[in-house]
């Protein structure tokens, strides 16, 4: 049996993107398996020769992902005088780009993982979908970037989460027959709100597979035809009362759902 391969991810950050890299590597190989061991925080040119002695006496090799450009020398040469194979990740593209940009490299370690304004946004906007999925929390509809409204089953909870990924602030509404609207969505401006609407045939299949995937008989109203066809009619009086766009979701992907959103938002922000 063959020992494990032992690579040493030298890196002046946290030695994430130079351990992604091996592991796709690794997985070329039949079993796949490999020791990584991270060297983080790697700095001054003694830190980056403890490495390298560590590696030689392990028997492993090294990939490094290093900004400066006197440490990553460094590294290619004395690797190369013990006798230690070593990979440089993150030079050779920054040098590719160099040849396409004007633009001169900041040289700073772990600029990519450094937490911008748009990451908090994201995070932001995916509590508020959380917080106010299916008509949680109405009095907070106002706060809402878009309220996506519409019948049960009909994309309004993934369509409000990928358009939370994109950054903005979704709520949404379960229209009901038998529950009166929140007074909210009559109160915003109507290019925040979007209703869906589905095919009945389609949202029928959707909702008794939903029934089985609980355990629960689909012998009851909720995947009734004549009720879906009442809860769609009710949907469509409510939308149009609303004034809001209304997008037909059948055989739609959520991705192209959600451009659709965007490009409505985007337009009645710029009026």
């Amino acid at each position: 049996m063959k020992n494990t391969p032992i690579i040493y991810v030298v890196s002046d950050s946290i030695g994430q993107t130079g351990e992604v890299v091996v592991k796709a590597a690794a997985s070329q190989f039949n079993s796949g398996n490999v020791d990584i061991r991270r060297v983080p925080y790697i700095r001054t040119v003694e830190e980056a020769a403890e490495a390298i002695v560590e590696a030689q006496e392990a028997g492993g090799a090294i990939i490094y992902t290093i900004v400066s450009p006197e440490l990553r020398l460094f590294l290619a040469t004395k690797s190369k005088e013990h006798g230690v194979t070593a990979v440089d990740v993150m030079g050779p593209v920054m040098d590719a780009i160099r040849t396409v940009t004007p633009d001169k490299p900041k040289l700073e370690p772990g600029l990519a993982r450094r937490l911008d304004k748009a990451y908090f946004n994201k995070i932001e906007a995916i509590d508020f979908a959380v917080k106010y999925d299916d008509g949680k929390q109405q009095r907070g509809l106002l706060k809402a970037d878009i309220v996506i409204i519409g019948v049960s089953r009909s994309t309004k909870t993934p369509l409000s989460m990928f358009l939370a990924t994109r950054g903005f602030k979704t709520a949404n509404v379960p229209l009901v027959p038998e529950v009166a609207p929140p007074d909210e969505i009559f109160k915003m401006p109507i290019h925040r709100i979007v209703g869906l609407m589905m095919q009945p045939s389609l949202l029928y299949e959707i909702r008794k597979e939903r029934l089985k995937t609980m355990g629960l008989s689909t012998a009851v109203d909720y995947a009734n035809l004549e009720r879906i066809l009442e809860e769609l009619d009710y949907a469509s009086k409510i939308m149009r009362r609303v004034g809001c766009a209304v997008i037909d979701v059948t055989n739609r992907a959520v991705e192209e759902t959600a451009a659709k959103v965007e490009e409505i938002y985007r337009k009645g922000v710029g009026k």
